[in-house]
């Protein structure tokens, strides 16, 4: 950018800056919301309740079901991603 592009785009800066963070935000969100941790170590409770007798096969069924489609969801945003 040369000096004369930058002094006519100089009032557009506050407006560049705020698009920086909003994707920075984006970001850190999209790490957390695909991060496989958290969904694993459900999994790993989820089988300790049915093992220990706190809920019924059904209803690990169902759960299992969800969060294998959740760890499939974030597999393949992260192969997009790639």
């Amino acid at each position: 950018m040369g000096l004369f592009t930058q002094i006519l785009t100089l009032p557009l800066a506050p407006v560049r800056g705020v698009g920086w963070v909003m994707e920075r935000v984006l970001e850190a969100a999209e790490d957390e919301y695909y991060d496989p941790a958290p969904v694993q170590a459900e999994l790993a409770a989820l089988e300790k309740r049915l093992l220990a007798g706190e809920i019924d096969e059904e209803t690990f069924d169902r759960r299992e079901d969800e969060l294998l489609d959740r760890l499939e969801e974030i597999r393949n945003f992260r192969g997009q991603q790639s």
